[in-house]
């Protein structure tokens, strides 16, 4: 039977269900109405969880923000978003004043009693809404946007998803990644769509995560290249946690860029490849690796299509690098404007900004983001420089900072966990590097800052090299 696991609970599946339904009518009695935007900040737990099919069944319009997102940016993006109610764990995590807002915890005890069963529960009304949901970027490189889409394109997607990577009843999804974002707000749902059980681990704990993963019977791990190399690091100080991966059937990845090198551990050491994929909020789940073709990012989902373009916009034969661009019926309604209205985007092929090429049998490969700068006369990109350093054994991020003389500086972070000193990586550098490309200064760190995506930070590497 599937069960929703969290730290201190166990819930069937339909169990969840009827208390979602609780929850709503509770929400309901409040005044909270279909089509109402409502704001879900909160920390990952069943109770999170709950609230999130609660707001479904009632037809309110999902606004999920990090819960770690500080609290003068939580009050723009709400007003931007015209937020009409607020669901929370930490009254401290928003504004002091604003909409009305409600303890997740309250809630659930103030639901208890009330009669309702799983099959009382009904997305459609959330699933028919323009705006169903909405989620912000990260803002890593920006102001972060909010990312508006409908609750029917957003399980379309999860459906061809489920299909193409291969979960079924039986399996035990661990996510350890923060639900208020695409790739954790995907798995969950999944879970639920597939009917199979979940584990709402302590992600910031692996430790503590990989041992209640091992206690659940956990089958399919999913998580950013960042957590990975650390649950491998961890994992290879205690064997009884290296059987917790082993014994997983899927362990899949994404967010982030992967590094070949990391994937080669995993066979080596866990036995078992990391199933890349590929895709965006904006444009939903797009390609993933499988167990039957665990090549790069695989192909792409049932009835999404891509191509790749040079400069002038021609189709590339396979093997050739350009833009991929991306064709799919799950795509974003559209951005949020200023004053809170959905901003359409125009249907068709989507420029992806990212460089990649497709082999022969279809699969993604993804080299890095389309992002130039100018050095000394030549056009270079940082996410393809890092590339070539990770294929030559060396996990580092290129900064680019102004210099008058050459047009930009390039600072190279490695993570050194092999101990082998700058001179090692600067040898490594020039040996799989153009002259032009070679980092002007290369910087040891122990890891590299991450964002609440589990991304690495590129406001803070640059803040470090422009100090370093």
């Amino acid at each position: 039977m599937a069960k929703i696991c969290g730290v201190d609970s166990v819930r069937t599946i339909e169990e969840w269900e009827a208390d979602a339904v609780r929850m709503a009518d509770e929400l309901y009695d409040r005044g909270v109405r279909m089509s109402d935007r409502v704001l879900l900040k909160a920390e990952n737990s069943p109770a999170y969880l709950t609230a999130l099919l609660a707001l479904m069944h009632v037809g309110a319009s999902l606004v999920l923000i990090d819960y770690q997102e500080r609290a003068e940016t939580t009050e723009q993006l709400m007003a931007q978003a015209r937020v009409k109610f607020c669901v929370t764990d930490d009254d401290t995590a928003l504004p002091e004043t604003g909409p009305q807002r409600f303890s997740l915890y309250e809630l659930q005890f103030a639901t208890a009693g009330r009669p309702a069963t799983a099959s009382d529960l009904d997305v459609k009304r959330w699933c028919d809404l323009p705006d169903g949901l909405l989620m912000f970027s990260s803002g890593s490189t920006g102001t972060p946007k909010a990312i508006v889409k409908t609750g029917s394109s957003f399980l379309d997607n999860l459906r061809r998803n489920l299909n193409q990577v291969g979960h079924v009843e039986e399996d035990v999804l661990v996510p350890l990644l923060p639900f208020s974002h695409q790739y954790g707000l995907s798995m969950v749902l999944i879970a639920w769509l597939t009917r199979c059980s979940l584990v709402v681990a302590p992600y910031r704990r692996l430790d503590h995560a990989l041992r209640m993963a091992g206690l659940c019977g956990a089958t399919v791990f999913d998580a950013t290249p960042a957590t990975y190399r650390s649950m491998l690091n961890i994992a290879g100080r205690r064997p009884v946690l290296m059987r917790v991966l082993a014994e997983a059937r899927m362990l899949c990845v994404g967010a982030a860029p992967l590094d070949p090198g990391l994937v080669d551990r995993y066979v080596d050491e866990v036995g078992h490849y990391l199933l890349d994929s590929y895709g965006s909020t904006e444009l939903g789940n797009v390609a993933f690796a499988t167990l039957e073709n665990p090549v790069a990012c695989g192909r792409p989902v049932e009835g999404v299509h891509l191509i790749v373009v040079d400069e002038d916009g021609n189709e590339l034969p396979p093997g050739e690098v350009g833009e991929v661009m991306v064709l799919t019926p799950d795509a974003m309604a559209g951005y949020l404007d200023d004053d809170g209205e959905i901003d359409p985007i125009q249907r068709g092929w989507f420029a992806s900004g990212d460089f990649g090429r497709i082999s022969e049998n279809g699969s993604l490969y993804i080299l890095g983001r389309k992002r130039a700068v100018h050095r000394m006369g030549y056009t270079l990109y940082p996410d393809m420089i890092e590339r070539r350093m990770s294929e030559a054994g060396c996990v580092a991020k290129i900064i680019a900072i102004p210099n008058e003389r050459t047009g930009c500086q390039l600072i190279a972070f490695v993570e050194d966990d092999q101990d082998l000193g700058i001179d090692h990586w600067r040898a490594v550098a020039v040996t799989a590097l153009p002259g032009y490309e070679v980092p002007d200064r290369m910087v040891i760190i122990d890891s590299f800052p991450l964002n609440r995506n589990g991304k690495p930070d590129s406001k803070r590497l640059e803040e470090l090299a422009v100090s370093a």
